[in-house]
């Protein structure tokens, strides 16, 4: 009884220690990393590769890189930034995003996920992710 309430508890932890180490990253949660590599050529740098998904009512907060963010919209959606009214984010939109500069902080307003494949290409022993202050998203306004 004492061993499996032991391995039950080591088990616990374990799991804490994972979610713990995900928030003080601050990476996103509907990220999944494909592929990580070093940049040749570039010793302080390295390219991720992702697919993210964000369900309605999810979002991300604005944010910016240590490096440039290129990719794709996998699957497209209505989306809403602050303030402003619900617009399509369209499957094949192109997406590049430069070093240091903020973007996204929107919300999936869609019933479709919003699905991205993207490539970071960003400085090693950095985090991914500059978190901005988020700003509330605005209840739309009809025309």
């Amino acid at each position: 009884m004492r061993t499996t309430h032991s391995a039950l508890m080591m088990a616990v932890c374990a799991m804490l220690a994972g979610v713990c180490a995900a928030t003080i990253s601050g990476d996103l949660p509907a990220r999944q990393e494909l592929k990580r590599a070093d940049l040749s050529g570039a010793p302080d740098m390295e390219v991720i590769t992702s697919v993210t998904e964000f369900k309605k009512g999810e979002g991300v907060a604005r944010h910016s890189h240590h490096g440039i963010e290129t990719g794709y919209v996998l699957q497209g959606t209505m989306v809403q930034l602050p303030g402003q009214a619900p617009t399509m984010m369209e499957t094949g939109t192109p997406i590049l995003n430069l070093r240091d500069v903020p973007h996204a902080g929107f919300k999936v307003v869609g019933d479709q996920p919003l699905r991205l494949f993207t490539v970071h290409i960003v400085d090693k022993n950095k985090p991914l992710y500059e978190w901005l202050p988020s700003l509330e998203i605005a209840p739309s306004r009809a025309p």
